[in-house]
């Protein structure tokens, strides 16, 4: 399977938005990715708008409709609060994922617990079906968890990475990476489609890839842009397309 590469914006707007002049430009940077070859644009909006914010989010859905004719996704994370899906609802993105991330936290460490949540998503995910919007959920690594997200309403899981990439980096992650190709066969079972995020780099992402079965899509954002000052835009998307094969 052809996994498709997302390029998470947000580090260029955080970096924006510590002087107030307007760049670097979220807008360009997505528009050197998107022109370099990424199959994907991801943003994940937050209450405190530390990194992009509701214009941006427009801005974006008008480069990719307009310059683009949609041939690219743009896919739209974080918690479903009332103000998140106020501009859900408003951009209508090709995707949407739904992380459980709090206000304060620098960024996201934990998947859904459907058990305690499965119930208050359930009525948000098929209200984003209804509106043609693809939902993914942000999960840990866990295969008896699958039939609960399937159960929910869910199209895909994005299953969260960062134990692998800790793993990877101690170079013992055997047993580790086993338990997330376990979760992506529980996920197939259960007719859900399978994304991955956080932590992934171009040194650990080969191997992942090549592990997961059926890996439709994954979401680079801080190892990406790290990458892109060092090899500008361009290098930056063919290096992760070369790592994903």
């Amino acid at each position: 399977m052809n996994t498709r590469l997302s390029i998470n914006v947000n580090k260029v707007a955080l970096l924006r938005n510590q002087r107030d002049v307007g760049y670097p430009s979220v807008v360009d940077a997505a528009r050197h990715i998107i022109t370099a070859g990424a199959h994907g644009i991801t943003v994940h909006p937050r209450p405190d708008q530390r990194h992009v914010r509701p214009g941006d989010v427009t801005d974006l859905k008008g480069l990719i409709g307009d310059e683009f004719g949609g041939s690219v996704e743009f896919n739209i994370e974080g918690n479903p609060t009332e103000e998140l899906l106020e501009i859900v609802y408003e951009a209508r993105p090709d995707q949407v994922t739904l992380v459980p991330d709090d206000p304060d936290q620098r960024t996201s460490d934990h998947g859904w617990d459907l058990e305690a949540d499965g119930e208050r998503l359930a009525p948000i995910i098929a209200g984003l079906a209804a509106a043609g919007m693809r939902v993914s959920i942000f999960m840990d690594p866990d295969p008896e968890a699958m039939e609960l997200a399937a159960a929910c309403g869910a199209d895909r899981i994005e299953l969260y990475t960062e134990s692998y990439a800790t793993a990877f980096a101690a170079g013992d992650c055997e047993s580790v990476l086993a338990g997330f190709v376990a979760t992506a066969e529980a996920a197939l079972a259960n007719g859900l489609g399978i994304n991955a995020g956080h932590d992934l780099n171009l040194d650990n992402l080969p191997l992942f890839q090549r592990s997961v079965p059926e890996l439709a899509e994954v979401s680079i954002g801080h190892a990406f842009t790290a990458a892109a000052l060092e090899l500008g835009y361009n290098g930056a998307v063919a290096a992760y397309l070369a790592a994903l094969g």
